[in-house]
């Protein structure tokens, strides 16, 4: 079982920057895939990014192309999510999600979520 915790959100005014956390206990993340999806008031949820713990390759959703970065602390076991450049659009509940999988933009393919984090950006 891996238990998942995410921290870090909050109210950032348009083109600010927040960084959300994703401490992982209960099995290191080697092995997994973290995926970032958020979810707005009345929507699906989405992906925003994922990353393989081993090798470090990356996938982004368009729309946070070159916003967002995710990373990871080996020794903290713990994922981050780096925001750059916030818009409105990008308000939401931020959820971290772990997978055996490799690479998914689908949530149904993880296996463990936290119980996210609320993001708002002002305009």
């Amino acid at each position: 079982q891996v238990q998942l915790a995410e921290s870090g959100g909050g109210l950032v005014q348009a083109w600010g920057s927040l960084r959300l956390s994703c401490a992982a206990s209960g099995r290191p993340l080697s092995g997994h895939t973290i995926g970032w999806f958020r979810q707005a008031p009345g929507k699906e949820r989405e992906f925003v990014a994922c990353g393989r713990w081993i090798g470090g390759n990356t996938l982004y959703a368009d729309s946070v192309k070159g916003r967002f970065t995710i990373s990871r602390d080996n020794a903290k076991n713990t994922v981050y999510l780096q925001m750059n450049s916030l818009k409105p659009e990008d308000t939401a509940v931020y959820y971290c999600e772990a997978t055996n999988r490799l690479y998914s933009p689908v949530t149904a393919d993880y296996d463990y979520w936290g119980q996210g984090t609320q993001v708002t950006v002002s305009s």
